[in-house]
Parts: C-alpha cells; structure tokens; sequence
C-alpha cells in the first residue's frame, strides 16, 4: 500500500508538471525556444572615398555605432519603450513613428532606432542586455565631409534612402534604412561608391545574447572615386567667392574637366550623415537664398552681356557685324521704344563692341539678325540645353524663339522683344556651367566638350554609358567658326581686361587673361541702375566669364555674383583663380625642369603663342611610365606643355 501510494504521488507529480510545462507555460517556452535561433547580423559596407584629380582626400569615413531593434525576441517591445526613449535620449513618439515605417518589413530585419550613438548611449545598452534584449549596436562607417560646406554642391550628401525612392524602381535594390546619395556626385556616382554589404549568421540564446556564430559573408567596400577636381583651384574659387551669393565654375576647355565648382549660400553635409534635424531642415528650405540650390548647374538667369559674344559669332558668321558701325549716343530707338545703353560711346564696331560692352552696337545687330538666327546660334552653342554634366538636378535654361513663345505662351513673337534678346536680357535665361562651357568653346575655336567631374576614362564602358544615358544633353560638339572671325572675337575678349575695357580693374600682369563682363538687371534698366547701392534686392546680377589664354584656353571660368552690381565687379573673382591656377602650373614646370632625374625634352625656341598658359595633360590620358611631354614654347614667363610629337 505504501509503494502504491508513493508511485501515485509520484504520478501526480509528474502530470501537474508535464500540465505546467505543455499546457499553462506553452507559449512562454514556445516563444523563448523560437528566441533560440540564427540571427542574421548585417556588415555595413564602408563607402568609397572622394579623392581630388591628385589623389588627395575631400571625403572620408569615421568608425560610428548605431541602435537597432530586433523584433523577433518574443518580447513585449512596447512595455520597453520608455526606458528605451530615456536611455537613446529620444521620445517614444519619435520611435514609434520609426515602428511605423518598418511595420511591413520582414520581423527578422533589424529596425535602425538611432545613428552615431553616444558613448553613454552604448553604455546604457550594455547595462540593460537583459531587461532589453531587443536592442542590438551595429559597428558601421558614417561619412565624414570637410569643414565649412567646403564643395558641398559638388560632394552632395548622403541619407537614409525615403519611402518615395522605395517605390521608384531605380532604387529596387534597396532596403528601408539604407543610406544612399541624394545630391551631388554621392547621388550620380552612388553605385559605386555604396558597396555590398555582408552578414554574420550568429546563434543567440532566449535573452538574445550571442552564443556563436555560423559564418560569416565579409562586405565589400565601395570603389574610391578619383574627382577631375584640383583642390587648389577649388581652394582658391571658394576663397575669391567668399560669402557672395552666387556660383563659380572653373574647367579645362580642352577636355570637359571641371576643375572647381562653388555655389553660395552653404550647407553642412555632415548634418545630413547621421539624420539631419527637423529645425536644421526647415531653416535650409525656407531659406530665400536656397542654399540646397547648386546655383552653378541650377540657377537660370539671364546672362547680360555675356551673351554678347554669342551674338558676335552669329553677327559675324552670318557675315553682317564685321562691316557694321553703330554711332551710340547712349541709347536708340527702336519699333517706337528708346532702348539705353549704359554710357555715350560715339561709333563703335564689332573690333570694340566687346571690350566697351556697347549696348546700342547689340541691340542693332539683334534687329538685323533676327530672334531665329540668334536662337540657331546660341542653341547649338548650348544655350536653353543641358550641358550633360555628370551631377544630378542640371536645369536648361531658355533661349527664346518664335516657336518657343508660341508653345509656351500662345503668342506670336513681336520684333521688339528681339532687342532685349541682343543683350541677354529678355526670356534668355542661361547657367553658369553653359556659360563656361559656351564661351571657353568659341574662344578654342567652336569646339564645346561636355563637362565632367568624373575621369570618364576610369569608369568601365557599360557605368560610363549609363551616366550619359543617366545625364542627356548636348555633350560634345563643334560649331565652325571662321578663323578671322575667332580672331576678332577672341581679341576682343582680351581687350576687355586691358586699358579702357570693362574688366580693366581685374587684369592680371604677365598673364594672357581675357573675358566678358555682364550685368543683368532685375528689375527695369533705369530702376535697376539707379538702385546700385540702395536696395540690394534689386541690384543687376554680375556676370564674368574669363579664360587663359585668349585662344585655345587652359581654363576658362564663369562668375555669377547675384545682385552684385555691375558686372565688373565679378570679373576680380575669376581673376583670383586663373592666377592660383597659372601660378600652379608655373611651380610645377620649375619642380619639373629642376628634377634632372625626369626625361625632359629640349626646349623648342619657337613660340607657339604669345602668352600661352602651360598646362599638363589629364592624368587620364598619360599611361603610367609614358615620358613627361616635352615643354613646346616659352614666351614672357609663359608656358605651354604639349605632349611628344606635337
């Protein structure tokens, strides 16, 4: 009897057990077994670094640690939530609304909770392992820009790709919480640049502690991208801008090689690393100057007398400006209308229509030409198209005509307006990137190269169509431009920065430095000139396009000051950075010439041009171990570097 009693005391030990365990705790035990299994921790992949024509660092990455939440822990989050807000310094609205976001993704798929933690943010982590299971950090590299928004439109910036470029197939590959670029060469170049990231297969207990690891895929890093960009030059745009509303765009007529772009107002890209704030956000969008805004490949403008000189090719390609001889007494009168001219200049012809910038001699050959010969001229020396720059966001512009206005304002064209195109004022509305490119391609004869921040010829065939497909515009071409034509034209651009012209203030000694002012009024031109100095709002925009030397140029740069005045005040913009660039060459033919370890070519006693500016080859172009090119042409301190052979 007592045996039995014993085994049955036993049996219901047994059965109150096997009850507890299968019955009364079933789904705690189901869901902390389910807790025991291989998690998939993700390997961020570092970004490619940005690195100057030279090889020299603009962008890099720093060592950050980030927050994420796992969900698949059979443990009741939302009873965390606070705790979790006091210790990430943030509010439980803000992580809800992370929640929300990611409340279709997969329950196995970290949610990133906060970026760049704090120390003491970690440490707080790491004392609560327990009591927060669900809470994971995660080693990844952040982007680490310069200081002082230095080439911030060029760069760009990166950020956590947004639920609207989810739905855009282009982004197909993507996954909510990565980082992506969204402007500047971080957007056009992401692909590279954005790597492949790997995972870590680790077995975790019931409180989500790891407990080994399976396997391990490493992340592949992003491709370095070498920036057709020379930090010294662009240095030295960002330095002569300074705080000037406005944009500089500097580049290798020959090639397409941007060498500096600059824009004004700033912003911060590192703000935009981690998660930029809704107050910082604000502050950028309401901005009146636009500071997200790349003024050198987005603002549309009228270019004033910059578009001069297109009108000089027509005139003079057309046969009509070379005999025409205008008398200006500071203005003329036009289908009933008095259009004025900035000064009296007495009888002006194309020889000095450019460097006195001489209103009354364009408004005539504007009416002589005509707005669809104008419009031919300026369309296919890419004015109202895109350029086909490598950088996202690029505008056209507009170059007016009698089906332009027809299509966009159902109104037939009336001659009149055709004076004010003459001058660059009117529907003209042109980039500074066009005008660089414009103009540096008729002072190189009429050959426009389309403009670049990446070595085309380092990136593999099927990435470079995909860019040019990615960025359409006019790209490379020639416009034929009569030799005594170019001549006239490109002289009197030299004129322009000499005795008597209008850029006389920024001439540069020793240099062959030539250009064209413009001042684009905003307002009417008597309002617009009286109003100068008073009311910054409605002063002229200056314009200044300037190259070295006058023909077949090195670089040629464009200056956009907005509301700066007259147009000569740009022109000591440009000045600075052909000077920091001629200089630059110059140290670098002395190092080359003082190196006797280096192949150097005699030098040639013929000049090849007076004051040409040497310049060295696109480090693209010169294969490794290939000897230096031969120095063709010295000349009052000036020098031209032309490869062997030539």
């Amino acid at each position: 009897m007592v045996f039995q009693y014993v085994i049955a005391a036993v049996m219901l030990v047994l059965i109150s057990g096997l009850w507890r365990l299968q019955v009364v705790g079933a789904q705690n035990y189901r869901e902390m077994a389910e807790a025991n299994r291989i998690r998939k921790v993700p390997i961020l992949a570092p970004r490619g670094k940005i690195l100057d024509r030279e090889g020299r660092l603009i962008v890099d990455n720093y060592p950050s640690v980030s927050c994420f939440l796992v969900r698949d822990q059979g443990h009741d989050i939302a009873a965390d939530l606070p705790l979790i807000a006091r210790g990430l310094h943030m509010t439980v609205d803000q992580i809800q609304e992370i929640l929300k976001r990611y409340r279709t993704a997969p329950k196995f798929q970290p949610v990133p909770l906060k970026q760049d933690i704090t120390p003491d943010e970690q440490g707080f982590i790491e004392a609560h392992l327990d009591e927060l299971p669900e809470l994971e950090t995660i080693d990844e590299e952040r982007r680490l820009y310069p200081n002082d928004g230095f080439a911030a439109h060029l760069i760009g910036y990166v950020g956590e790709v947004s639920e609207e470029m989810l739905d855009d197939p282009q982004y197909a590959a993507y996954e909510p919480g990565d980082v992506v670029g969204r402007s500047g060469v971080e957007e056009s170049y992401d692909a590279m640049l954005r790597g492949v990231d790997g995972s870590r297969d680790v077995i975790v207990d019931s409180h989500g502690r790891e407990v080994g690891v399976l396997g391990t895929e490493p992340a592949k890093p992003g491709k370095d991208l070498r920036l057709t960009i020379d930090l010294d030059i662009q240095r030295a745009a960002e330095n002569a801008l300074g705080d000037r509303n406005g944009a500089v765009v500097a580049l290798d007529p020959h090639t397409g090689e941007i060498l500096a772009l600059v824009s004004r107002p700033v912003f911060d890209p590192n703000k935009f690393s981690v998660k930029i704030g809704r107050e910082d956000w604000n502050r950028l969008v309401t901005d009146p100057n636009h500071p997200l805004l790349d003024k050198a490949i987005q603002a549309q403008l009228a270019p004033g007398s910059t578009f001069k000189i297109i009108m000089s090719v027509a005139g003079l390609q057309e046969g009509i400006a070379e005999n025409l001889r205008v008398d200006c007494q500071g203005g003329a009168t036009f289908y009933g209308h008095f259009f004025a001219c900035d000064r009296r200049h007495g009888m002006v012809d194309i020889h000095n229509a450019i460097p006195l910038s001489c209103d009354t001699y364009y408004y005539t050959l504007a009416q002589k030409l005509g707005i669809e010969t104008i419009a031919k001229y300026a369309h296919e020396l890419g004015i109202g198209e895109k350029t086909g720059v490598d950088l996202p966001g690029e505008v056209s512009g507009t170059m007016p005509s009698e089906e332009w206005k027809l299509r966009n304002f159902h109104e037939k064209w009336y001659a009149g307006e055709t004076i004010s195109v003459g001058i660059g004022q009117g529907a003209v509305a042109a980039t500074p990137i066009q005008l660089a490119r414009a103009l540096g391609g008729i002072a190189s004869g009429g050959v426009l190269k389309r403009p670049h921040v990446v070595f085309p010829g380092e990136l593999p065939a099927y990435y470079r169509q995909a860019v040019q497909d990615s960025y359409p515009g006019s790209g490379d071409v020639t416009v034929p431009i009569d030799a005594s034509n170019w001549e006239i034209i490109t002289e009197g651009m030299a004129s322009t920065t000499e005795a008597g012209g209008t850029a006389f203030a920024a001439h540069l000694d020793g240099i062959d430095f030539a250009g064209k002012t413009g001042t684009a009024q905003v307002v009417s031109h008597s309002a617009g000139m009286d109003k100068i100095s008073s009311s910054v709002a409605q002063r002229p925009n200056a314009w200044f396009v300037g190259m070295a030397p006058r023909r077949n140029p090195d670089i040629v740069v464009a200056v956009l000051w907005q509301h700066g005045g007259w147009g000569n005040v740009s022109a000591p913009i440009a000045a600075s950075v052909i000077e920091a660039y001629v200089d630059k060459q110059r140290r670098l033919h002395h190092n080359l010439v003082a190196d006797t370890s280096k192949p150097v070519k005699d030098v040639m006693t013929k000049p090849v041009e007076i004051g040409a500016v040497w310049s060295k080859p696109p480090a693209s172009e010169a294969p490794r171990g290939s000897p230096v090119p031969a120095l063709a042409a010295i000349d009052a301190g000036h020098f031209r570097l032309k490869p062997e052979g030539e």
